[in-house]
């Protein structure tokens, strides 16, 4: 097995490219009444972006916090995942209440006669906030819009004792990332995300962590992936094709025995608990993406692709100014209306703002005012 000391320096575009891809998917599918949504990739596969964004970034994170445990040490690398933990979960609540402040505004300032609290279903919130904000700050109040950080918090903070169980063998932190994912049907393991009735999380980090650390694994090269076969490409295409009628609403929906069986078919394409033909969904499309590339990787070094590959380098600033826009885009649109030319220049104005906070963060980044100029 290599160690992830062994891995490859070299930046792999590759995940910079579907990140950013994901991230403004993302930010489509969340626009309030956006009749473009219908039409993202999600809606034709098991699979969907937030699949590409926590694959992806379990990937990326045997690169960014891998070595750091594999050269600094266990300890330097656990405050390396810490201080990224801690990002993450001010990011989340600095996104609630940047949305609630948006949500009041909207229902003050606008006359469209849209509750924008209500449509978030934030009125708990409001009515009890002394009971919400504690339950905000401990994690036990996850609002439905607000739940993708919070599971890649709890992805990334489990990776303290994958590192450890991996240094016994790497195949036992398997192991143990497949035990975790198997208690979630066999004991029904999630976490409360509300305070006023019995829901749990969305996102079930007990469930997500096992495509987290698929996507670890192969980074930190513990799992090797298979050279491409013909064979195997055709599986996969054949899978991802069957998956289309059987994931797109308006064809299911309107035949009988396809409804009955989809709703049979729920425990194993399940969002919630990541069910397992969603996971092999999307592996599917991400082996069949990668047999598209092999050999013309230079495509991601392009003039074209350079605005993706900034954008998906700076994952949480984008992520969190999308997820503040697309409910702006809402509001905008509930003033201007839905044609098509308002609706696609709106959803083309929010893209191209992502792709600038993606240059910007990057700028910021590079901290340029401690160039300077004549100093010895």
């Amino acid at each position: 097995m290599a160690s992830i000391s062994q891995v490859s320096n070299v930046r792999d575009l590759r995940l910079d490219f579907f990140r950013a891809l994901a991230l403004l998917i993302i930010f489509v599918a969340h626009v309030p009444n956006n009749w473009l949504a219908p039409y993202r990739p999600g809606c034709f596969g098991f699979s969907d972006s937030a699949d590409i964004f926590v694959f992806v970034s379990g990937w990326a994170a045997a690169y960014a916090y891998g070595r750091a445990f594999a050269k600094a040490g266990f300890i330097p690398g656990c405050a390396r995942v810490a201080r990224r933990c801690a990002q993450l979960y001010a990011g989340h609540l600095g996104l609630f209440f940047s949305v609630a402040a948006l949500c009041v505004a909207g229902n003050r300032l606008l006359e469209t006669g849209v509750d924008y609290i209500n449509l978030l279903n934030l009125n708990y919130f409001f009515e009890h906030p002394q009971d919400a904000l504690l339950g905000l700050f401990t994690l036990t109040y996850v609002p439905n819009y607000f739940d993708i950080l919070p599971m890649y918090l709890v992805c990334l903070a489990l990776l303290a004792p994958f590192i450890l169980f991996s240094r016994l063998h790497p195949m036992l932190a398997a192991a143990v990332s497949i035990a975790l994912y198997l208690s979630v049907p066999l004991f029904g393991l999630n976490l409360p995300a509300e305070i006023a009735f019995d829901r749990p999380w969305f996102f079930n980090p007990f469930a997500w962590q096992f495509l987290f650390y698929t996507g670890f694994f192969i980074g930190a090269g513990w799992l090797k992936t298979s050279a491409s076969r013909a064979s195997l490409a055709i599986l996969s295409g054949v899978f991802v094709v069957l998956s289309i009628p059987f994931s797109h609403y308006p064809t299911y929906s309107r035949i009988p025995w396809m409804r009955d069986f989809v709703v049979r078919l729920e425990p194993f394409i399940s969002k919630t608990d990541l069910g397992v033909f969603r996971w092999l969904h999307f592996l599917c499309l991400a082996y069949l993406a990668g047999v598209l590339l092999r050999g013309r990787e230079r495509i991601l070094e392009s003039a074209f692709a350079a605005p993706l590959i900034k954008t998906g380098q700076q994952p949480l600033p984008v992520f969190l100014t999308g997820m503040f826009l697309s409910y702006l885009a809402g509001m905008v649109l509930d003033v201007s209306g839905r044609d098509w030319v308002s609706t696609i220049l709106t959803n083309v104005c929010g893209i191209c703002a992502l792709v600038a906070v993606g240059y910007l963060s990057a700028w910021f980044k590079s901290q340029p005012w401690r160039v300077t100029i004549g100093v010895t």
